[in-house]
């Protein structure tokens, strides 16, 4: 079986063959920007995870300290239902979830996009996990793992017919550098990977790596 990688890696080739190669470069400038500037580069091992309760798929409230009564989590930050990259990834922790339950580990999946939009990639992916909505990306400012999506990468994908504002419903370009951080049950981040180029992601591997040395 192939890795999570490798699959993301074919969304890029595919992206530069259909895509402006000068557009193509725009969002790589900004990945690039977004990494030097550290602007949004997450919390830190050991720190405090921050409480919220949010909206899932379905309507109801999810609290996060609630959550880890029952054990450790998985919190994964993702950009919305319209990025690729980000239905992919979803999938092949879908594919891992049996094993993070084995290991008595569950995982939520964060966006800022509506509850309506976070049903729809719940139900296009097949998801079983909690996926919330972080409208406003409040919660994702706590983490430190929010920015606003410059212009010139706007300018982009309005040539493409991509309004983030309106899968956020709030008017706003705010999104997550995607990131994923593991909580133990005292509520401390053990784990933390966050990276600003959302071509790449953890491996499923990896996380169940990381859940098991809890």
């Amino acid at each position: 079986m192939g890795t999570l990688q490798a699959s993301l890696d074919t969304i890029t080739q595919q992206s530069k063959t259909t895509m402006p190669m000068n557009a193509f470069t725009v969002l790589e400038n900004s990945i690039a920007s977004l990494q030097q500037t550290g602007i949004a580069n997450g919390l830190a091992v050991g720190d405090k995870a921050r409480d919220f309760t949010l909206t899932n798929a379905n309507g109801n409230q999810v609290n996060l300290y609630e959550e880890l009564t029952k054990g450790p989590i998985i919190l994964t930050f993702y950009r919305g239902s319209w990025c690729p990259y980000c239905n992919r990834q979803l999938r092949a922790y879908e594919e891992i979830l049996p094993d993070i339950k084995n290991i008595g580990g569950s995982l939520i999946a964060i966006s800022p996009q509506t509850p309506d939009n976070s049903l729809t990639i719940k139900e296009k992916n097949d998801l079983s996990y909690e996926v919330v909505s972080d409208l406003k990306g409040l919660t994702a400012a706590k983490y430190n793992v929010l920015f606003d999506v410059p212009p010139e990468v706007k300018e982009v994908y309005d040539k493409f017919g991509l309004d983030i504002s309106e899968y956020n419903g709030g008017g706003n370009w705010l999104i997550p550098v995607p990131s994923t951080f593991m909580i133990d049950e005292t509520s401390r981040i053990r784990f933390s990977y966050v990276n600003p180029n959302y071509m790449q992601r953890l491996e499923p591997e990896d996380l169940l790596t990381a859940l098991r040395n809890l």
